[in-house]
């Protein structure tokens, strides 16, 4: 059966809309597979559902729109990821030399991950202030005290307790 097929006469079902192959899948694997799980959705009711999923701190929803097509290695503005961004107050406290980088430590000092999202404004600010604060240099990085404190966004944490893909949100006096 050629790939992204389900249809009995081995035709693509990419180009049907998310409800046929949906129909289509579930006609194809039996209940009760141990495997294959065919992934439950609910139609309508997206805050309420999101309300729920950040109750249980889960990492998000995708709304997907009914009709849309299967895009092969692409992108599409038919499904929407919507995160559960959890917030933390953290201490910058190292800066990576090159590709920007900044390390972030909690407030016992240990260090929960590497921020790469900041704009350019507050990118300045730590810039022009970190050299009186630097605590020691290596090739790649700049450590310094945890002197400026700032709020991030991130989608939850890793297996390691870091931060997975912290951005700036604003600074914290």
């Amino acid at each position: 059966m050629p790939k992204y097929c389900l249809d009995p006469n081995n035709e693509k079902i990419t180009a049907l809309p998310l409800l046929e192959r949906k129909s289509l899948l579930s006609e194809t694997i039996p209940g009760g597979q141990q495997m294959i799980i065919v992934t439950q959705y609910i139609e309508g009711y997206a805050a309420a559902y999101f309300d729920a999923v950040k109750a249980q701190d889960l990492e998000g929803i995708v709304l997907k729109n009914a009709g849309s097509k299967y895009k092969v290695g692409k992108r599409s503005h038919d499904w929407l990821k919507i995160i559960n961004y959890q917030y933390q107050d953290v201490y910058i406290s190292g800066l990576r030399k090159g590709e920007f980088g900044l390390t972030l430590s909690d407030e016992k000092g240990k260090y929960i991950g590497l921020m790469e999202f900041m704009p350019p404004q507050a990118r300045n600010k730590v810039y022009q202030t970190y050299s009186g604060h630097v605590v020691k240099e290596t090739k790649d990085f700049i450590s310094f005290d945890p002197y400026m404190k700032c709020k991030v966004k991130y989608r939850n944490l890793t297996k390691n307790n870091m931060l997975r893909i912290p951005s700036f949100v604003e600074w914290v006096s």
